[in-house]
Order: structure tokens, then C-alpha cells, then sequence
């Protein structure tokens, strides 16, 4: 039984390469989001904004865990991930720790 719940929050604000429309965008951005969610299949992906920006794009990530230092953990793998990715540059990134107390 878990005693506490923990909600990890993630948000990546990037710049995308070589795009110029935004079915390019959907074509950079599906793989990236495919992969975290292959290698996290218990996390939350999604593109949370700038949408109508061609060379933008804002992902959120979310995971829930019963201690701090696992949704810690892994976030702190998902952000590696994505910034590994040469077609994406990482222009600030927001995180967010929520323990069900607050």
C-alpha cells in the first residue's frame, strides 16, 4: 500500500531544427514522443503547447510514484532523453513536484 502520492510534473519548452509547417513539426515531434513512451510506459507525454508554432514546441511529462526520489528519478531520464535529440534544442525546461498533502 502506498502511504503518499507524488506527482511529477515536466515541461519542455524547445526549438525544432530544420522544420517549416506543421505537419514537419507533427513529424519531428511523434518519433520524440513515441520514444519516451516506449522507454517510460508509465509516464504521461503530450505536446501541452505553442501548437500553432511551426518551430516550437512545448511537451509536458507526468508521473506518479509513492516517493519524491523515484518521480525525481525519472524525470530527471525523460529531460536526458529529449535532450539528447539532435533535431530538438532545449530552451528551458519547468519542473513541478506535487505530494498529495499540498
Amino acid at each position: 500500500m502506498i502511504d503518499q502520492v507524488y506527482v511529477g510534473a515536466l515541461t519542455l519548452d524547445m526549438l525544432l531544427g530544420d522544420v517549416h509547417s506543421l505537419k514537419q513539426k507533427r513529424s519531428v515531434l511523434r518519433p520524440i514522443i513515441a520514444e519516451v513512451q516506449k522507454h517510460f510506459p508509465a509516464v504521461a507525454v503530450a505536446e501541452t503547447g505553442e501548437q500553432d508554432l511551426y518551430r516550437r514546441a512545448e511537451v509536458g511529462v507526468a508521473v506518479v510514484s509513492g516517493t519524491a526520489a523515484n518521480c525525481t528519478q525519472v524525470l530527471d531520464r525523460c529531460e536526458r532523453l529529449m535532450a539528447g535529440r539532435p533535431e530538438i534544442e532545449l530552451l528551458s525546461v519547468r519542473r513541478r513536484l506535487f505530494h498529495d498533502e499540498d
